[in-house]
């Protein structure tokens, strides 16, 4: 019987995020979307916030450039990305 190597073994005992036994388990829905509607209250007063508070072209093309980083944080994160 062959040793098997740290990667192997990695291979062999990693959970299986899709599997739902596995995965994370909510078991209350209410409290996912109560977060969710604050959430997106929240966000959406802040973005509105932002928007009105832009005082020229040069804190828009900032705003836009945190915003592209944000997204490329986001990509580049996922859990479905593939390497």
């Amino acid at each position: 019987m062959a040793n098997m190597t740290v990667n192997q073994r990695s291979q062999f005992e990693r959970v299986e995020l899709s599997t739902p036994t596995t995965g994370v388990q909510v078991r209350e829905s209410r409290y996912v979307v109560a977060y969710t509607v604050l959430a997106t209250a929240l966000v959406g007063a802040l973005g509105y916030a932002t928007v009105t508070l832009i005082d020229g072209w040069a804190q828009a093309i900032v705003f836009g450039f945190i915003l592209l980083t944000v997204a490329g944080a986001m990509i580049a994160v996922s859990p479905t990305r593939r390497a």
